[in-house]
């Protein structure tokens, strides 16, 4: 079982991003699982959605403390060490939005793999807002091998309405192709 947990704040899609990401494990006839925890509902408001994909059905449903990577939709939280990398896996991966370079990352050298991708810029040219889920998601399929990009654009047709399909498409390719992943 591979195991992620989601950093973002509210508004940004943290939510819809597990959606997502389960659907696309599904479509690839794998389970996956998404668990949001939320603080305060509010706009703004840290989020945590915990994800869990398996090639068996899962049975465990509690939250992530010792995640095998991280997916951070949010700038200013990629950089808190002390907030997403907690508990990470020494060899674990992460997955983040921020202009900076993967190696740059403060915690980036107990792990195997850093993505880094501008998924707040993408959002804004392909969305129009800084909604960073589908972009983070196509950042996710570049780094890793969990759930391919063809499965995430299939899920967005699936979940999200008719008239947003071309535009969080665009994001998630974008990402896929401007991600920059680092092996460490």
């Amino acid at each position: 079982m591979i195991e992620i947990r989601i950093h973002g704040r509210g508004g940004q899609g943290a939510v819809t991003s597990s959606k997502l990401a389960g659907l696309a494990a599904s479509i690839e006839g794998k389970y996956g699982q998404g668990l949001p925890f939320y603080g305060f509902e509010r706009r703004g408001a840290p989020v945590e959605v915990y994800l869990r994909f398996d090639e068996r059905p899962i049975l465990v449903s509690s939250r992530v403390y010792e995640p095998d990577g991280i997916i951070v939709l949010d700038p200013i939280l990629a950089e808190l060490e002390g907030v997403v990398a907690q508990g990470l896996r020494e060899g674990g991966f992460a997955v983040l939005n921020t202009l900076k370079d993967p190696g740059e990352i403060g915690y980036a050298g107990r792990l195997s793999r850093v993505a880094a991708v501008d998924a707040t810029g993408i959002a804004l040219k392909t969305l129009g807002q800084p909604i960073t889920n589908t972009a983070i998601l196509g950042a996710f399929a570049r780094a890793t091998d969990v759930v391919k990009l063809s499965s995430l654009e299939e899920a967005v047709r699936q979940i999200l309405p008719g008239r947003f399909h071309g535009a969080n498409i665009e994001a998630l390719r974008t990402a896929y192709d401007e991600t920059r992943v680092r092996e460490m």
